[in-house]
């Protein structure tokens, strides 16, 4: 499993980012399977390839830092718990069911208050920890 540790948050934990796509064309993906195992505070799987994106899940609780990207949108969708995102201006939250683009060249910063599920579409190049 290809594996790449993004930095530590201010508050003491590692961002676990798995760039590898775990499931091919065909396969079922069982998220809930995934989040069960899950025991990492923030913790990015990417799971499957559609054409040029590639769809992430996401369990996450705390702080993300500022970032940005500057070529590609990021969308979010909540499965489960509440995700905040900080943007120069305001704060969009986001609860399950809901979801959300971040344009290319926008600064933000996620949040999840409580242990959250996400899944995130983004360009399979997309380099998840962006740019301050």
């Amino acid at each position: 499993m290809t594996e790449r540790q993004a930095d530590t948050s201010d508050e003491g934990f590692s961002y676990n980012t798995h760039l590898n796509i775990l499931h091919s064309p065909l396969e079922v993906i069982d998220v809930p399977r995934l989040v069960d195992q899950c025991e990492q505070q923030w913790y990015n799987q990417t799971l499957c390839q559609v054409d040029e994106s590639v769809v992430r899940l996401g369990v996450v609780e705390g702080e993300y830092h500022w970032h940005k990207h500057e070529n590609e949108d990021e969308f979010f969708y909540v499965v489960s718990g509440r995700f905040l995102i900080d943007l120069e201006d305001r704060t969009v939250e986001l609860t399950a069911g809901k979801g959300f683009v971040v344009p290319k060249g926008a600064r933000h910063r996620p949040r999840a208050p409580e242990r959250t599920v996400i899944l995130m579409v983004e360009r399979a190049g997309i380099v998840p920890t962006g740019s301050s």
